[in-house]
């Protein structure tokens, strides 16, 4: 194993051999089928290298931990599953995406999410695998949404687009860990109307605050 805190783009940046990309998609398919059948409990290196075909020590090359593993692996197939929508106003994009992220954490896909997150609490590694592969692509799909809304004069330029984002989406990742209140449609497009009210220029449908 290593501890080198840039593993990820390292490998990405790494010319690989067909027989050693062949390996890696081997690993993330299988990776993948086990989160899909039990979840991270079920995703260790003994059952990756089983269900693979790849040995152990060819895994640990590429990969610090089974956590890490997992984290690329879910990833790379949530990369496309929440599509930014695009419905002409911010309060319109914003509030189904919110929608769409809760039914996204309700779902299988999001205890998964929840199990990679807490483990990535105490494994600094896996949890740098887990910002490359998953968190990044989401945040910066939602910042070229914001970045829209913002040219149309729909949210407030004083706004940071990391704390908009955080003001939107925490308090649905808090319930998904927490579980003291639902992930529903109607529960969400209340934290949506909430978080939009503060974050919107009049322009974007929001009297109460003024332009920015």
């Amino acid at each position: 194993m290593t501890d080198h805190p840039d593993l990820a783009a390292t490998e990405a940046a790494r010319p690989q051999r067909p027989r050693s990309v062949r390996a890696r998609k081997a690993v993330l398919d299988a990776t993948n089928e086990l989160l899909a059948e039990g979840g991270l409990p079920v995703a260790t290196i003994d059952a990756i290298s089983a269900r693979s075909g790849v040995s152990k020590a060819t895994i640990y090359k590429h990969w610090p931990s089974r956590t890490a593993v997992a984290a690329e692996a879910f990833g790379l197939r949530m990369s496309s599953a929440l599509p930014p929508p695009d419905t002409g106003s911010a309060r319109g994009d914003f509030t189904t995406q919110v929608r769409l992220v809760s039914e996204f954490y309700a779902s299988p896909a999001g205890t998964v999410f929840a199990q990679l997150l807490a483990a990535s609490v105490t494994d600094a590694e896996a949890a740098h695998f887990f910002r490359t592969f998953f968190l990044a692509g989401r945040r910066q799909a939602i910042a070229e949404l914001w970045q829209r809304s913002k040219d149309r004069g729909e949210v407030r330029s004083d706004v940071d687009v990391e704390v908009a984002q955080d003001v939107l989406f925490g308090p649905l990742i808090f319930r998904l860990l927490s579980g003291h209140a639902p992930l529903t449609e109607e529960q969400a497009a209340q934290i949506a109307d909430a978080a939009l009210n503060g974050l919107l220029t009049e322009a974007g449908g929001n009297g109460a605050v003024g332009s920015a």
